[in-house]
């Protein structure tokens, strides 16, 4: 689907989506639980999806590996290799787009240690045996959804385990998040704050009735768009929630500022996007957005696309191995057709960076919104954004 955006300010009241990465976490706990729970304000996505589909199979009754797609979901993926292998004895793992790509390095160090066997061949990652109770040494700067996977499987174990970090961890603020999901589900995980996370075993996932907060991830974009001038309300928010990216607020009151600002997203990768955004349009300002090199690893090599989209739409973008340095300007030229890259987070930059451009705005495979935010293009036009569709 290609979208054309007509630029203009936006004004209104909006209501963020639920939390795609509390979902997924209390949707796997409840999955996992004893009895009958209630996950309430669940909104389909493709990733969520994917997540209830492959925790139907796993659940489902049978002796063989189950098959388990995983879309584009690394969420999905990573969390349910250690469940699968408590649960089935392994199984085998598929997905689309760039998902099969995306490195599991550090399980398949574990897994060699501790005798479990992999094998990749034609798109499908099939793993097989049994986790054990025991210490599990994993570096915590890769991705922390290998922590979160083993932090729903190893309380499940007939013993004790721990989870040793090698590095120090990024993206702490998922990793608070499953410990927030397990606590609820009555499971417990101790972090010391550092290196070490000690995981009883022999636990025992709770029934329980929860209610999935409003993303901070997705309202990161809204906040992108009150940075360019719109009149945009936010309401639902949840202001002491687990989501780590709750740093928007403070990373979006840098940015009204003036001077060098320097943003460390290593606890916050996924605000790349809504952030460069902001920056690219700080008339004059100079923005660097370091730390992070994970996205390079992502959907899309988001520090790629970022580049190459905003700097079509006129913006001065500099692209460094784990950084940009983004030098902004009063308005964009626009009067382009932009790829979304198959990247649910670069289609929303380039809708909300197309408000302060000059001309008019085409995105193409606009529809990879699906991803995360079904509604995106819905709650655009709700807020006055003028829209086509082709």
């Amino acid at each position: 689907m290609r979208i054309t955006i007509t630029p203009t300010l936006l004004k209104g009241t909006i209501t963020p989506p639920p939390s795609k990465s509390q979902a997924h976490r209390l949707l796997i706990a409840a999955a996992l639980g004893a009895g009958e729970s209630s996950i309430g304000n669940l909104a389909h996505s493709q990733d969520i999806d994917a997540t209830l589909r492959c925790m139907a199979a796993l659940k489902a009754p049978g002796e063989d590996l189950p098959l388990l797609d995983c879309g584009e979901s690394g969420s999905t993926l990573r969390f349910l290799i250690p469940v699968a292998l408590v649960l089935r004895g392994g199984g085998r793992f598929t997905g689309r787009g760039r998902l099969m790509e995306r490195p599991q390095e550090p399980y398949f160090a574990l897994f060699r240690e501790k005798g479990i066997s992999y094998r990749r061949e034609e798109g499908v990652l099939t793993v097989e045996g049994r986790l054990t109770p025991g210490d599990y040494a994993l570096p915590g700067d890769v991705s922390s959804q290998f922590v979160t996977g083993l932090l729903y499987a190893l309380p499940l174990l007939p013993g004790d385990s721990r989870i040793l970090l090698t590095t120090p961890l990024e993206s702490r603020g998922y990793v608070d998040m499953t410990l927030d999901a397990l606590e609820q589900f009555g499971v417990r995980a101790d972090y010391d704050g550092e290196r070490i996370f000690q995981v009883p075993g022999n636990q025992t996932y709770q029934a329980r009735d929860l209610t999935i907060e409003a993303d901070w991830s997705n309202a990161a974009f809204w906040y992108a768009a009150i940075s360019l001038g719109c009149a945009v309300e936010l309401q639902g928010l949840n202001a002491f929630s687990a989501q780590g990216d709750m740093c928007i607020v403070p990373y979006f009151v840098k940015l009204q500022g003036a001077g060098t600002v320097d943003l460390d997203v290593s606890q916050c990768p996924d605000l790349v996007s809504p952030l460069a955004a902001m920056a690219a349009l700080r008339s004059g300002q100079v923005t660097r957005i370091v730390n992070a090199g994970r996205l390079r690893i992502k959907e899309s090599d988001r520090l790629a696309t970022v580049t190459q989209v905003l700097n079509a739409l006129g913006a001065a973008v500099e692209e460094h191995p784990d950084a940009l340095t983004i030098t902004g300007k009063d308005r964009l030229a626009g009067g382009v057709e932009v790829s979304g890259h198959n990247d649910h987070r670069i289609a929303m930059m380039a809708a909300i960076a197309a408000i302060r451009c000059e001309e008019p705005v085409t995105i193409d495979g606009a529809e990879c919104v699906q991803k995360s935010y079904p509604e995106f293009w819905r709650d655009y036009e709700a807020l006055g954004g003028i829209l086509s569709r082709a």
